[in-house]
């Protein structure tokens, strides 16, 4: 089987760490958001994947072909951003099984995937939310999807998809992608993937959908600092220093150094950072960073930044109430 992962989007709710990283590429919980998927997809047997790039996609291709070389690795260019469907539609020359499973690189996600498989029938992953505005959902009927609805505005399903697909039968999809795109079929302006799959379901491709309960989305800073809380539950890394108090879960790679500060928890500091008198708690530092004298909570600082804080002075009365922002 091959997995298909589109990683061309630019990710403008980074910002501004996307201008010089592409997203996928940015750490969470001890190593970049593609770095967690694949190993996930090597743990399933996946070992082919096709990457669909764009934005800085050589740091992409670089990071692959460096650190999972027992991965065969295909690197497709999606040159101009018209959608979920137009990037897979972009990858099909590297479809060399009847079977593919397609997932977004910004999603890191804790489900069981042989089962999904062993059924060898089309299969979509779900997981239900209160709010599905935002998302492409399933409705169904008897067991089986009737009908995919992209970001609906009217109430019609609770079931969002959460960016895994398995594909049983790959040539319906290239049948149905083809048409998608010769026929220049567009929802909310853009050639989507939903509208590929229904085509499928109408051409009477059966399809069933998967729950995902452990789906972490890594596309803005609060959810992409949730993801890294989550990950660090479930695997702390860090070491000894003089005069600093580590409170785990945090992960702190072996070049970092610090000096005379708190660290943690959920916390994650990249190779190469310096770190001196400093409090840092759920926050993502990247590599090299220095920082000095610093307050941070909630924060991502990127690789190479230079933070210099400072202490206040202050001489307060009884019952005060002061609030520093």
């Amino acid at each position: 089987m091959r997995a298909i992962i589109p990683v061309a989007g630019f990710g403008s709710r980074l910002k501004p760490h996307t201008f010089s990283v592409p997203k996928v590429m940015l750490n969470v919980g001890g190593k970049p958001i593609i770095g967690h998927i694949v190993e996930r997809l090597l743990e399933e047997g996946i070992n082919k994947a096709t990457f669909v790039i764009g934005h800085l996609g050589e740091q992409i291709q670089h990071y692959i072909t460096t650190e999972y070389k027992e991965l065969k690795a295909d690197f497709i260019e999606q040159e101009t951003m018209e959608g979920l469907g137009h990037a897979i539609y972009k990858a099909i020359p590297t479809f060399d099984d009847k079977e593919i499973f397609i997932i977004l690189g910004d999603t890191i996600f804790d489900v069981y995937l042989k089962t999904v498989f062993a059924n060898k029938k089309t299969s979509l992953g779900v997981k239900y939310v209160d709010d599905p505005k935002r998302f492409g959902v399933a409705v169904m009927e008897n067991g089986f999807i009737k009908k995919l609805v992209e970001k609906p505005q009217n109430q019609v399903s609770n079931l969002a998809l959460v960016g895994l697909y398995y594909i049983a039968n790959s040539d319906a999809l290239v049948k149905s992608l083809n048409k998608l795109v010769d026929n220049d079929v567009r929802t909310k302006g853009e050639l989507q993937l939903t509208d590929a799959l229904q085509m499928m379901i109408d051409d009477g491709e059966e399809m069933t959908t998967f729950t995902v309960e452990g789906w972490y989305d890594c596309g803005k800073r609060e959810t992409l600092l949730a993801t890294n809380k989550h990950l660090l539950s479930l695997k702390s890394v860090s070491r000894k220093f003089d005069n600093v108090v580590i409170v785990r879960p945090v992960y702190i790679a072996e070049e970092v150094e610090i000096e005379n500060c708190v660290i943690g928890p959920n916390t994650t500091i990249d190779k190469g950072s310096i770190i001196k008198e400093s409090i840092i708690k759920n926050s993502i530092i990247g590599s090299h960073a220095h920082i000095t004298e610093a307050l941070l909570k909630d924060s991502i600082i990127g690789d190479n930044s230079v933070i210099k804080g400072s202490y206040k002075k202050l001489n307060s009365g009884d019952s005060s109430e002061i609030d520093f922002f």
